[in-house]
């Protein structure tokens, strides 16, 4: 017997069929990811004679959280999912919502983190240096604060765009994973899409810029999708609430309107905790 056909962990060639490979395939756990909040378990998946590492999030693991009471987080990070596949963008691995060994649960494309590659800092500095924003000053030990930057990037400015859309409460340092090839993911989305604004992020570098045009044209795409009988809209009907649904449009259509990155409301905490 033949050895199964590795997926690569994302390329444009692949993206349906590693869909189709975490929505069909055999799950077998290989291991639980420990510093996780909630289960997250290692997994492998073969159909086929094909087959490529994933992570599975059974809801039968997750911890009940009292500002987000509605849905469950495998729902919301599969919503985020195709949110992010609507934009053209390819910000957010392939994610599919299934049956597993523990039941219900999310199943995403495991993506391997190129080691080396910088797109957060601390710097003893007032201001940020050429091909950085900052983000605000940061307490590094007692009596000591730094200011805490992340890359001039445009990968991550595209990220700061989907996560004003999802109103993503908790997009931290170790939930962004630059890939080798030169693509950027962002992971765990599973505390999004909610009513009120909860937007939590370390790319506030942008904020009150312009939007760029390739951004508008991309929100433009979002609004017709999401309207009453959008594709979009089906498949969200199906995964959040909606009054999260009816709050996604109007975020779309405010960015629109302001043609600005968001700025930090002042009633939530602006920057999630802890930071990486």
């Amino acid at each position: 017997m033949s050895a199964p056909e590795r997926i690569p962990p994302r390329s444009v060639t692949t993206d349906a069929a590693a869909a189709e490979l975490l929505a069909r395939g055999e799950l077998t756990v290989r291991g639980r990811i420990r510093d996780a909040s909630n289960a997250a378990l290692y997994c492998t998946v073969t159909h086929e004679g094909r087959e490529a590492a994933c992570i599975y999030k059974p809801v039968a693991g997750e911890r009940p959280l009292w500002d987000f009471p509605d849905g469950t987080l495998a729902q919301r990070e599969v919503a985020a999912y195709e949110v992010a596949e609507a934009t053209g963008w390819g910000l957010v691995p392939p994610t599919v919502l299934r049956e597993g060994p523990y039941g219900e649960g999310m199943v995403q494309l495991w993506i391997e983190a190129v080691p080396g590659t910088e797109l957060l800092a601390l710097v003893d500095a007032e201001e940020p240096g050429p091909g950085w924003k900052a983000v605000g000053l940061a307490q590094v030990d007692e009596g000591r604060t730094a200011l805490l930057v992340h890359a001039d990037d445009a990968r991550l400015r595209r990220l700061a765009v989907l996560d004003a859309v999802l109103n993503n409460a908790d997009r931290k340092g170790g939930h962004l994973l630059p890939a080798a090839d030169e693509r950027l993911y962002g992971i765990d989305h599973g505390v999004t899409f909610h009513a009120e604004n909860k937007l939590r992020t370390l790319l506030w570098g942008w904020a009150g810029d312009p939007l760029t045009g390739e951004a508008l044209t991309v929100l433009e795409t979002l609004r017709e999708a999401l309207k009453d009988g959008g594709p979009l809209a089906g498949r969200l009907a199906a995964l959040i609430t909606p009054a999260e649904l009816d709050a996604t449009r109007a975020r779309v259509d405010a960015l629109l309107a302001s043609g600005r990155h968001p700025e930090p409301g002042g009633e939530w905490p602006a920057i999630p905790w802890p930071p990486v």
